[in-house]
């Protein structure tokens, strides 16, 4: 069965966004590229968006919001503290190609900016929680953890494996100054 012979939801047209932003960047987030994506007439994304730009907010919104929810579930990987920390700061090393995509349009976009940095806040006060329970309270060390995990994305020779080994020494090492 294709596409075209389905009704697509809102949600369908945001996975496709979200896949072509990863692949081929946000000049594929308009209607045309997206509609002959999904095998489907650019009619059906005007039947769920009123226009690209409101598109565009609905699929920053989506993420944002999906980044955001995932957290607890993040922070409660782990039997002990340190385990929740170090998987934590991992699942930032190692993300999804999306997120690249996604912080790379926020270099141009301010919808895209504003976006990322809701995450960023998010996922920064997560860290910070844990490493607080730990008993590290310096709001730096949260910050040096995420800035070297996001940035390990930029790293276009390594493995995510390298990039979840990395960040666990560096976790280690954080914790080796309480």
């Amino acid at each position: 069965m294709t596409r075209a012979s389905t009704r697509l939801k809102s949600s369908d047209w945001l996975t496709a966004g979200l896949d072509a932003l990863s692949e081929l960047g946000p000049t594929a987030l308009k209607a045309e590229p997206l509609a002959v994506r999904l095998g489907v007439s650019k009619g059906s994304f005007y039947w769920h968006f009123r226009d690209v730009p409101a598109y565009h907010q609905a699929l920053l919104a989506a993420w944002r919001d999906d980044s955001i929810a995932r957290l607890p579930d993040l922070m409660n990987d782990g039997s002990t503290e340190v385990a929740r920390l170090r998987n934590l700061a991992q699942a930032f090393a190692a993300p999804d190609a999306t997120e690249p995509a996604l912080r790379a349009w926020a270099n141009s976009d301010d919808l895209a900016r504003a976006a990322v940095n809701d995450v960023d806040d998010a996922r920064l006060a997560a860290l910070q929680s844990l490493l607080s329970d730990i008993g590290i309270d310096n709001p730096e060390m949260a910050r040096i953890l995420y800035a070297s995990a996001i940035g390990m994305t930029s790293l276009g020779n390594a493995s995510p494996a390298d990039h979840i080994s990395a960040i666990g020494s560096l976790v280690d090492l954080v914790l080796a100054l309480r």
